[in-house]
């Protein structure tokens, strides 16, 4: 009910367009961190394999990204624009080509997973900071606000909230499952929450 009354009021007082550039931001940094996510994961072992090699290909990945996303909104029309634009594309296809090729996956899901690794997800990476960039400079400062806020939230409340619950007994792992540890967790000790 609170979110509902938070959100309807934001609606009241905010124009369709801010509210759908914070959208389009959140969303699209949302599926860029999971591209990189489902790649790292893939790849790295903590503790088995070191992480440089793959973090380098995110990173010079996203450097790519950018830069194709600043040669397409600000270099002059012409055959240099179409010249920078083709060898972005070809770096980022080079770049992924040479880390398919040298860094092998170390998980590989047996009955379900992203399928072309690492071609997808590289290709969602490079998509939506073409896509990010399309957006104007105040749904930034309005992306880095609420982020900020959520980040305050999150460290003075949620963590020590989730602390809290799990030392009162209220939240618990047993067998690597969530539990809920109440009366009626006693009377039935198959009730999982």
């Amino acid at each position: 009910m609170i979110c509902g009354i938070f959100t309807a009021a934001i609606a009241l007082f905010t124009d369709l367009n801010i509210l759908l550039n914070l959208m389009s931001i959140g969303t699209l940094f949302v599926y860029y961190m999971v591209a990189n996510a489902v790649i790292y994961r893939r790849y790295v072992v903590i503790g088995t394999t070191k992480p440089w090699s793959i973090l380098s290909f995110l990173c010079l990945l996203t450097l790519t990204s950018l830069l194709f996303t600043l040669s397409w909104h600000f270099a002059p029309s012409g055959s240099s624009k179409s010249f920078l634009l083709g060898l972005c594309i070809g770096l980022a296809t080079a770049i992924t080509l040479i880390f398919r090729h040298t860094v092998p996956q170390v998980r590989k899901p047996e009955f379900w997973g992203v399928p072309f690794m690492p071609w997808l997800p590289s290709i969602s990476i490079f998509m939506n900071i073409f896509l990010l960039g399309s957006l104007d400079g105040q749904s930034y400062v309005r992306f880095g606000f609420f982020s900020g806020l959520a980040v305050l939230v999150y460290v003075l409340y949620s963590v020590h909230a989730s602390f809290d619950a799990e030392a009162e007994g209220l939240l618990g792992v047993k067998n690597g499952e969530m539990i809920r540890e109440s009366s009626e967790s006693e009377e039935d000790p198959n009730h999982k929450v």
